[in-house]
Parts: C-alpha cells; structure tokens; sequence
C-alpha cells in the first residue's frame, strides 16, 4: 500500500515538472525578425513616449491589428528602459505605496 503511495506522489512530481518546463519554455523570447528592417529603430525617447500611452494603445490593439502596444524595431536596452519608465509613470508605479502610512 505505501508503495502505491509513493509512486502517486512521484507521478504527480514528475507531471508537474513538465507542466513547469513547458510553461517556462512557451516564456522564452525568440529571435526577432523585424530587427534592422527599418531604417530608423525607435530609441529611448519612442520608448519613453509609447510607455506613457500604454493604457491607450492597449485598448485600441483590442479592436484592430494595425496597433501594438510594443515596437518591435527599437533599438533594444535603451527603448526598454524608456519604455518601462513611461509605463510605470502610466500607470502610477512611483513605489510610494510600499511606503506605507506614516505612523503618529
């Protein structure tokens, strides 16, 4: 009986495992073909200006697939960090919340 058991939970182990390998895999970012298809990537400050209408683009991607949310031209590190500063300054992400109330 208790060797029934243990082959259960080593079945569910194993099932979970590939559950979290797979979901992890489907995570992984590929390569992107539209890199160098343009002349002008968008940089920093397209980053920055595309983060701050985030809310915006979003709700207009919902209905058409002329926009997205992200340009996949950018010129990489530099256009992700404008474009998380913007969307943080969006969507109110100053981390004055996690200080908590001031104590009397």
């Amino acid at each position: 009986m208790g060797y029934r058991r243990r082959s259960g939970a080593v079945r569910a182990t194993l099932w979970l495992a590939i559950v979290c390998v797979a979901l992890l895999s489907s995570c992984a970012a590929g390569p992107n073909p539209a890199v160098g298809a343009t002349e002008d990537p968008a940089g920093f400050w397209m980053g920055l200006w595309h983060g701050i209408i985030l809310i915006v683009t979003f709700f207009i991607s919902l209905f058409t697939d002329d926009v997205s949310v992200y340009e996949v031209t950018n010129t990489g590190n530099w256009y992700d960090f404008g474009f998380v500063l913007g969307a943080s300054m969006a969507l109110g992400g100053t981390g004055r919340g996690a200080a908590g109330r001031k104590r009397r």
